[in-house]
């Protein structure tokens, strides 16, 4: 935290020297970083992919393109996360890209696993993490230092041609993207291209300006120590991160203490009125990045409670503000039975909900019962390695 007191005592006038002294990479961290990105660029231009997926057509790797901060000129000192999106010749379509976007990712895993350079460089930590899209995270080591560094792999639709300009995309490509109907951000490494030169070509004051931010994001992102207050129990203190919603940090009380029916979070500033803390939001919401002292407090929930059949015909109770999207719904169900929100389909009434609309709009009421199904999986021409 010395760096952000020092920060803080800093002059606007001299923030481009602090940039420079403290957020910008060494140049020799950077260069070895770069050699070893390099090696995985090499991989997938070189790897050979025929025959696989289940597609008619040879895979060939059309561009390698580096995004997020080193794509970009705006990387903070040990920081060292690099993303790359993959442009692939299979993908014809927004809709192509969705149907086989799984199938590339296992056959990136598996001949990652098989390449020589990239085991010489400690490949390890291989998956496939659940986002939007999907993505191949792994981590490798600089070859001087042997410094970590996490590479995130994304395959992608070009959508936007070879050639990429600053100014704006042809209408079609839009109406497509409409068309496609994917989950917000599924499609937007296909736009990354955009996105690097929009701040990759802008002045270095600007530049200047991400890294302030990020490093203040950094910051706030680390864990904080919440204590509990509640009447007739012991402090409890908590760890917590400040941007999980608030929900969970009820969660973990409860398995401490037991139930918190009809019982909330509060907060109270120095010399400010005590206020409740919504459990869908989280502590950061609040600007809460520093520990801090919540109490409990009884209160009436504006929450409903509905009831999910699984399909080996049991059911789990869930609460949830009624005016919450049905995607949120399946996050809850996700964290309590381990079932992917996206293998989730479920039903009220016969009929099919969708994510971004609310309980509500369905006539969903306290007390209902919603069924929940498991989508058909994809098949695969194999299982991951």
């Amino acid at each position: 935290m010395a760096l952000t007191r020092e920060l803080y005592a800093t002059p606007a006038s001299r923030l481009d020297s602090f940039v420079a002294q403290w957020l910008q990479p060494y140049r020799e961290q950077k260069m070895e970083v770069l050699e070893a990105v390099q090696t995985v660029q090499q991989f997938l231009r070189e790897e050979h992919f025929e025959g696989d997926c289940g597609l008619d057509e040879k895979v060939q790797v059309l561009k390698v393109l580096k995004v997020g901060s080193f794509g970009n000129g705006t990387a903070v000192r040990n920081n060292l996360e690099v993303e790359l999106v993959v442009f692939l010749s299979c993908f014809h379509s927004f809709q192509q890209e969705a149907k086989h976007h799984q199938a590339i990712l296992s056959l990136i895993w598996k001949k990652l696993l098989c390449c020589q350079d990239l085991l010489a460089l400690g490949l390890k930590d291989v998956e496939i993490t659940q986002g939007e899209p999907d993505a191949l995270v792994f981590t490798i080591e600089t070859r001087g230092t042997a410094e970590p560094i996490t590479v995130t792999i994304v395959p992608a639709y070009r959508a936007l041609g070879p050639s990429v300009s600053n100014t704006q995309p042809h209408p079609e490509v839009y109406v497509s993207l409409i068309e496609a109907q994917g989950y917000p951000g599924y499609f937007s490494p296909s736009f990354s291209e955009l996105q690097r030169n929009f701040v990759k070509y802008q002045p270095t004051k600007l530049k200047s300006l991400v890294r302030l931010i990020k490093h203040w994001y950094l910051q706030r992102t680390r864990d904080i120590h919440v204590t509990v207050g509640q009447w007739g129990y012991s402090d409890l203190i908590l760890t917590v991160n400040p941007y999980e919603p608030i929900k969970k940090i009820q969660e973990k009380i409860w398995k401490s203490q037991g139930s918190l029916a009809l019982k909330s979070l509060s907060f109270q500033e120095p010399g400010g009125k005590r206020q409740l803390l919504n459990s869908q939001c989280s502590l950061a919401y609040y600007s809460i990045f520093s520990n801090i002292r919540l109490c409990l407090v009884e209160t009436t929930s504006h929450e409903i409670q509905v009831f999910v059949k699984n399909p080996d015909g049991g059911s789990h109770a869930y609460g949830i503000d009624p005016k919450s999207f049905i995607l949120g719904l399946k996050h809850q169900i996700e964290d309590q039975q381990g079932l992917p929100r996206k293998k989730q389909q479920l039903q009220f009434q016969g009929q099919v909900l969708q994510d971004w609309s609310s309980l509500c709009s369905y006539g969903i009421q306290d007390g209902d019962t919603l069924i929940l199904s498991k989508k058909k999986a994809k098949s695969f021409p194999f299982p991951p390695c």
